[in-house]
């Protein structure tokens, strides 16, 4: 499998990326991952919908909390059309916990944390971590990427208003 090293840094740190990078154009691959009642969710079932996969370390840190809130809120006003998947390695219990705690109710959470399938698809797995890096794609209703952003530094936020934009434009 491919490595890409240096491709986020966290802190300043730079950090390996396992996986191929997927950029605008490409096919969204297919992967599996969990939702919090144990049960696989793939990304094939959300056809003829635009989907926004939101790929995150932990839920349970400020940058994540604060960006999957955002698009919690986001979410509510795009209507039922989009679905907006936020991803991370925490445990699907965990992910229901936060989800509770947090109000989230527009957002599934999914947890890749049994095989790394989202990471390694989408080339967002951290080797050194067996975390994901934070990134957002935007998938339009045919399966195609349309936006791509991989956030070199973990610590930061995805750019919000260049998500909405592309969602806008996948209509």
């Amino acid at each position: 499998m491919a490595e890409r090293p240096g491709a986020v840094t966290m802190r300043g740190a730079p950090l390996t990326l396992v996986g191929e990078e997927v950029t605008v154009g490409l096919a969204a691959p297919d992967f599996q991952a969990l939702n919090n009642d144990l049960q696989p969710v793939r990304l094939s079932e959300f056809k003829d919908k635009v989907v926004v996969l939101s790929s995150v370390p932990s839920l349970d840190t400020p940058v994540c909390d604060m960006e999957t809130r955002r698009f919690n809120q986001e979410a509510e006003k795009l209507g039922d059309d989009v679905m907006i998947l936020t991803i991370s390695m925490d445990l699907p219990f965990a992910q229901k916990r936060w989800c509770g705690a947090a109000g989230v109710e527009h957002v599934i959470t999914l947890s890749d944390h049994r095989d790394a399938a989202f990471g390694k698809a989408y080339g967002v797995l951290i080797k050194e971590l067996r975390l994901l890096a934070r990134a957002v794609f935007v998938v339009d209703k045919e399966g195609v990427v349309r936006h791509a952003q991989l956030v070199k530094e973990i610590a930061e936020e995805p750019d919000y208003a260049a998500v909405l934009q592309a969602v806008q434009n996948c209509r």
